[in-house]
């Protein structure tokens, strides 16, 4: 009987000691982040803004930590690939995603994206925001969205997107096919510039890309911004009047970039990593870098960027049912 006490009692300052251990190793590992190099997945190709994005935050990420933040473009499959693998990654925080709102999207495009935003991922921080916009070239004789919709009645147009699935190519899909009921034809390319140029060379009467990609041509004259998808006009384009303005009510979309983490990274990582990217958000320096590509600093708490995505979610379901694409 004694002898089984001592067993017992040793098992028990064993685990006791081992338990403590591991706790207080965790403490130290969240005290301690980022003690190494820490990965930044960008699921898109170099170039583009959601990259440009990437390297202005991750630069700031690093002079903050103190540690190289790498930056891991792994473009294909409409950013499933490169989300896919994030989702996969250790739950540490030394991986770390940074996606667009087509990770909202893909749920409803793709039977199966590689990847559940739900089940594998925690929203960390939205970064910045910009609308989509519509732009026409010179083979559009009409001057404003409205009279651009009437030709569209009278003969076969098609417009241009940055590809088949994007935020643009939604919002012109639901723009005019269920708002206005006409049938324009999409034509998808390989990202943005080159759907602008193609509404600039006409071949398409109208594209629909984000507003960074088509802003200096509509300065210069050489495209049309017919509409904004914005809930108010844009200080940069006064000009041109918002999708509702036009006369087509009932919605508002925006391009997004975002940060996220695989599920079960501990609470105080996610909170650091969201007060670190919310200081240099704060910083007007930061804010007037991101409104020469186009894009406005966002923010808040996990909580709210969370609860922002669960109603985008549901807003592009609701939009690609309408609209009848079917699932991939």
């Amino acid at each position: 009987m004694k002898n089984n006490l001592s067993k017992w009692s040793l098992i028990a300052i064993t685990a006791f000691f081992l338990t403590s251990h591991t706790l207080h190793c965790a403490a130290q590992t969240i005290s301690d982040f980022p003690n190494k190099q820490v990965h930044l997945v960008v699921p898109y190709a170099p170039g583009g803004p959601t990259d440009i994005i990437a390297r202005l935050i991750g630069q700031r990420l690093a002079e903050s930590w103190k540690q190289t933040v790498l930056i891991d473009n792994r473009p294909g499959a409409g950013g499933n690939m490169g989300t896919s693998y994030a989702a996969k990654a250790t739950n540490d925080g030394y991986t770390i995603l940074l996606n667009t709102s087509s990770i909202t999207v893909n749920a409803s495009l793709f039977n199966n994206p590689g990847y559940s935003l739900d089940k594998d991922f925690i929203g960390v921080a939205n970064i910045a925001s910009s609308p989509n916009i519509i732009v026409a070239g010179k083979s559009l004789q009409a001057k404003n969205l409205k009279d651009g919709i009437e030709e569209a009645k009278t003969g076969k147009l098609n417009y241009g997107s940055p590809g088949e699935g994007t935020t643009p190519h939604l919002s012109a899909e639901y723009l005019f096919k269920v708002l206005a009921k006409v049938y324009v034809e999409p034509i998808h390319y390989k990202g943005a510039g080159p759907a602008v140029n193609a509404a600039l060379t006409g071949e398409v009467q109208f594209s629909s890309v984000a507003v960074p990609a088509a802003s200096q041509f509509i300065k210069t004259n050489r495209l049309m911004g017919l509409a904004v998808t914005s809930s108010k006009r844009l200080p940069t384009l006064p000009d041109v009047p918002t999708v509702a303005e036009s006369g087509f009510t009932g919605f508002e979309d925006y391009t997004w970039v975002g940060v996220f983490v695989p599920k079960s990274t501990p609470e105080k990582i996610v909170e650091k990593i969201n007060q670190d990217i919310q200081k240099i958000l704060d910083d007007p320096s930061f804010k007037e870098r991101l409104a020469t590509i186009g894009f406005d600093a966002a923010g808040g708490s996990v909580v709210q960027f969370n609860q922002y995505l669960r109603k985008e979610t549901d807003k592009w379901a609701k939009v690609v049912r309408e609209i009848g694409i079917p699932k991939q």
